[in-house]
């Protein structure tokens, strides 16, 4: 029966062999070659959920229905951090993963009471059932004739015993190691007459080793722990500096996102107030009161105005998603963010000496280096250790004993404390030249060296931005003038349309001026590392149960399961209006009331994507007697080009204003 299923068994491995998951199930011993590349289907991996979103916005679909949702800096601050499970740091226009998590200290935390754990006492228990039976041979006994012994028997003795020991030692912070040994062996021997059968021998041991030199030192044992401690240090300050760069991420993601529907407005006027231009100038032109190539330059200007108002319009849905990334939103969720926090305005005065002592005594990666060089010396104190040689003076001392059954069946002891051993001595051992263990303490001299000199090392956008402010009330100033001048035929449009872009630009520049200011007001905290004090932000310790070193007996613990921040305090003003209304927007004087001389309500301009409308020529038009018969060229546009990412612009030939029709 047995051998059948043996049969039956190594049949079904074999079958088995071409399918090596089913193998392994059944029988985990089982393992065949691995001939081809096994990949398995994506359907077969586990599935995460994903969020459902509506449609995104994009330029071509901005999507003016959505529901607005006024966001200030504080709530914006806030929303990232109780999303904080994996901290995410701002990247350009989005947001990254930096690779910290609110578990990190709390896992290295955990190597401490693994060094901890070199000095706790350790539990041998050893335990053997044996039974030796070995054959010999030996003469015939039963043989009559003595002198002549012809004939040989194998025969031999059984021994069954049983060993059990138990050992206890422990390691203190002087490196010496306590040992305490019990042993004890019970054995029956068989066939034969013995003094003891069955006979029991035990020994009682307890021995000392201290290193002299190698491994003798309390600095040097206890480094290990001294290093688990700095490294829970530096992955809290890994931590906090991540946090922090959060915070300064989520203020710079805010202000970009403040300057970028700024850019937009500006744009847009730009774009309503040359429309009105065109219009103005397509009507004159009609009635023969402006050339043509007036009209072709208004024109190329409000065609390369609609394509800077697209790129705007993008810029500030590429921002507003770095903001909802660095806050852990969705990217879309049918709500578009308005922010309602005015930048701040007022100059900063900074203390350069105590910023400087704040950076050297908050900044983490200041106290990173610090830490860093605290472990470089106690890497030094473990490789000066290392580099010493062997000594170690060792003493045992030992109680031994025996008891058993005598031939007549008594039972016979040795006494206690009759028999004893002890032994004294000094072991001495080192490599010839000490190279490795050398060679291993002058790097930790050159790295504290290095790390030292690491240490060691340790109002622009203000003034931008008042530049900027008067820049644009020059630009105001400058185009109302140029409006007026032109109406009264004192200048060429050319002025005008320069004009125009001068405003929109010094408007785009001074809301960037401005953000970028406050933007640096967060990064001087952050650099100093006092950003999250500022914000108040503190981190709690949440705490679990797990079963401590005595496991069940002991019942559970509680030990830290993962550090979080705690909710920020309000800083930030918070207006009924969006920010950008901070810069005063408002449009310049409207071309319709400056330059409305010919009725022109009635001229419809085409959208970006179509080919704007030639004028009639005029037929009636004589060149001077004086002049050269012009050749007549008729306004001619080029063909519509498309660029990679489908958007028409349409390009005009740009005349000379005095050129001849």
């Amino acid at each position: 029966m047995i051998r059948k299923a043996l049969i039956f068994l190594l049949t079904v491995s074999t079958a088995l062999s071409a399918n090596i998951a089913a193998a392994q199930r059944l029988f985990p011993t089982l393992f065949s070659e691995q001939r081809a590349i096994s990949v398995r289907d994506p359907s077969q991996l586990v599935r995460t959920p994903l969020p459902d979103s509506p449609l995104p916005s994009t330029v071509s679909n901005l999507q003016p229905e959505l529901e607005t949702l006024s966001l200030s800096l504080d709530e914006a601050i806030r929303t990232s951090l109780q999303n904080m499970n994996v901290v995410r740091v701002l990247s350009g226009v989005t947001a990254t993963a930096s690779g910290r998590t609110i578990y990190d200290p709390a896992v290295v935390n955990t190597g401490i009471d693994e060094q901890n754990a070199t000095f706790d006492p350790k539990l041998q228990i050893l335990n053997s059932w044996n039974r030796l039976e070995n054959p010999k041979s030996i003469f015939d006994p039963t043989n009559p004739d003595k002198d002549h012994p012809e004939r040989s028997l194998i025969t031999g003795t059984r021994n069954d015993n049983f060993q059990t020991s138990a050992n206890v030692n422990k390691k203190n912070a002087l490196g010496g190691m306590w040992d305490l040994d019990v042993n004890a062996s019970p054995s029956r021997t068989r066939p034969g007459l013995f003094p003891l059968n069955p006979q029991t021998t035990s020994s009682t041991s307890i021995g000392y080793t201290q290193p002299l030199f190698k491994g003798g030192r309390v600095a040097a044992n206890l480094a290990p722990i001294v290093l688990a401690r700095i490294d829970t240090e530096r992955s809290y300050f890994q931590f906090k500096d991540s946090v922090q760069e959060n915070v300064r991420g989520v203020v710079e993601a805010y202000w970009s996102l403040v300057a970028a529907r700024t850019d937009v407005w500006a744009r847009r006027q730009q774009v309503d107030q040359l429309t009105e231009a065109v219009k103005r100038i397509t009507a004159r032109v009609a009635k023969d009161l402006d050339n043509r190539a007036d009209l072709a330059q208004a024109q190329l200007t409000l065609a390369n105005f609609r394509a800077n108002l697209v790129t705007s319009e993008a810029n500030v849905i590429q921002r507003e998603a770095a903001l909802r990334n660095i806050l852990g939103w969705t990217p879309t969720d049918g709500l578009r963010l308005i922010p309602n926090t005015p930048p701040q305005s007022e100059r900063f005065h900074p203390d350069w000496r105590q910023i400087n002592e704040l950076a050297g005594e908050r900044r983490p990666d200041i106290i990173e280096l610090k830490l860093i060089l605290e472990a470089d010396e106690q890497q030094w104190q473990i490789a000066r250790n290392n580099a010493l040689p062997q000594v170690d003076a060792v003493g045992t001392y030992r109680w031994n004993g025996l008891e058993g059954t005598m031939p007549n069946g008594s039972s016979i002891s040795s006494g206690r404390g009759q028999f004893t051993d002890w032994t004294l001595g000094v072991n001495f051992s080192v490599p010839l030249g000490l190279r490795q263990s050398r060679a291993t303490l002058r790097a930790r001299e050159l790295v504290i060296a290095r790390d030292r000199a690491n240490l060691q090392q340790v109002d622009q956008f203000y003034e931008q931005y008042l530049a900027f402010h008067d820049a644009r009330q020059a630009s105001r100033v400058n185009l109302d003038a140029q409006l007026l001048r032109y109406r009264t035929g004192q200048t060429i449009l050319l002025n005008v349309l320069q004009a125009l872009v001068d405003w929109g630009n010094s408007v785009s520049s001074e809301a960037n001026a401005l953000t970028q200011y406050n933007t640096q007001l967060a990064t001087l905290e952050r650099l100093t590392g006092t950003i999250l004090e500022t914000h108040g932000v503190v981190f709690y310790e949440e705490r679990c149960g797990w079963l401590g070193p005595l496991g069940h007996f002991g019942g559970e613990r509680e030990y830290p399961q993962d550090m979080r921040p705690s909710q920020n305090s309000d800083r930030y003003p918070v207006s009924d209006k969006p920010a950008e209304e901070a810069f005063d927007l408002k449009p310049p004087t409207n071309l319709r009331d400056r330059l409305q001389d010919v009725p022109y309500d009635d001229i419809k301009l085409p959208l970006l994507d179509e080919r704007l409308p030639e004028v009639p020529q005029k037929q009636d038009r004589k060149p001077p007697s004086n002049a050269k018969t012009p050749v007549k060229r008729p306004a001619q546009s080029l063909p519509l080009l498309r660029n990679e990412a489908g958007i028409k612009h349409s390009f005009f030939t740009c005349l000379h204003p005095n050129a001849s029709w």
